[in-house]
């Protein structure tokens, strides 16, 4: 399944609910849950963003839905990153296109 990474901030809405942040994740995990995902991490940090969640998804608009749906509710925004595993690195690095004769094509037919 694809994996996500959830960038979340809190609102203003969010923080007044703050107290109810475990009650929060734990909803937020059967929704996705409920959509076919997974919501195997969700981390508390310091900085730019006040949460990460890593989200998993059949697809890529269940995750999109997952996140819309997550944002509606008020107490956060979010920024959705897609995430390949390092399995995959290979595959991604082998289909890089070779532009460099392309360019030099183009750069000819301008000279």
């Amino acid at each position: 399944m694809p994996s996500y990474v959830l960038l979340m901030t809190y609102t203003d809405e969010g923080l007044r609910n703050i107290r109810y942040l475990p009650q929060h994740v734990n909803a937020v995990r059967q929704a996705v849950e409920a959509a076919g995902g997974r919501l195997p991490n969700i981390y508390l940090t310091m900085g730019q963003y006040d949460l990460v969640g890593i989200l998993e998804a059949p697809d890529d608009q269940t995750c999109a839905s997952i996140a819309l749906g997550l944002s509606s509710l008020g107490n956060v925004r979010s920024t959705t990153l897609k995430a390949f595993p390092e399995d995959e690195l290979p595959q991604v690095v082998d289909s890089i296109p070779s532009l460099e004769d392309e360019f030099s094509r183009i750069l000819q037919e301008f000279a």
